[in-house]
């Protein structure tokens, strides 16, 4: 799959914890650990235009130089650990065609042999059709993480942190469609689309991620916009020209 050109912005380097001998911690202090840098990556699947756009953190995971190729399907596969490959692939596959949100564990191998254990999390944009627009996702290298105790502890803490990590993105797309329905509603520019939002969430009293959701859910046919919201945007509306 062919993608556009991407502009990247240099990574600043990851510093590393001091590993030199120094004195010994005194009796009864429990010694500093390391600070832990995690990478976490941010992706965008455009499946009408079968375009990737991929943050400068997504090539640092897979230990891509700043001139490296652009965004592609090939790129990140290339670079999958090969028992890796069919699982992440069926998993985009069904986010683009059956809009199932995914949560995979996976290995990426770097070009200098290294080798990073990632979550890549997956969730699709639908349109106000209900059909699938983007897959919007976060890729987190887990490769440096210190070990819980017990594997229980590890799992749970992971799961709550791919649950919330999951809720943000909802909430980011539910956002963007009620703001292409607004703009298409009112004629208004993005940045106005999210003021009336705004504006919407303080004179009802609701999130402005619940307001995004009732407009989408209403423009698709699901549920009934409440009363008060309907009331707000139909004075935002341009009035309609009369036929002669």
């Amino acid at each position: 799959m062919s993608s556009p050109a991407l502009s990247r912005d240099r990574v600043q380097a990851l510093s590393m914890p001091d590993t030199r001998t120094g004195p010994a911690a005194p009796r009864g202090v429990r010694p500093t650990e390391p600070e832990i840098h995690r990478i976490a990556a941010r992706y965008r699947y455009d499946v009408q235009g079968a375009a990737w756009w991929w943050s400068p953190e997504m090539f640092t995971v897979q230990g891509l130089p700043e001139a490296a190729p652009e965004a592609s399907t090939e790129l990140l596969l290339q670079h999958l650990h090969p028992e890796d490959r069919v699982g992440m692939l069926t998993a985009i596959t069904k986010a683009c065609t059956a809009a199932h949100p995914f949560t995979i564990r996976a290995r990426l191998v770097r070009p200098d042999g290294g080798q990073r254990t990632v979550v890549v999390v997956g969730e699709p944009e639908t349109d106000p059709n209900g059909a699938v627009a983007a897959v919007r996702g976060m890729v987190i290298d887990l490769t440096d993480c210190p070990e819980p105790g017990k594997a229980p502890d590890r799992t749970a803490a992971l799961e709550a942190e791919v649950g919330q990590m999951r809720a943000a993105m909802a909430s980011r797309a539910a956002i963007e469609q009620a703001k292409g329905i607004l703009m298409l509603l009112t004629s208004c520019s993005d940045t106005v689309a999210f003021e009336l939002l705004a504006h919407i969430s303080s004179h009802t009293h609701r999130k402005v991620r619940d307001v995004a959701e009732s407009i989408t859910e209403s423009a698709s046919g699901r549920a009934q916009l409440p009363d008060d919201v309907r009331a707000i945007i139909r004075d935002a509306c341009p009035p309609r020209r009369s036929r002669r």
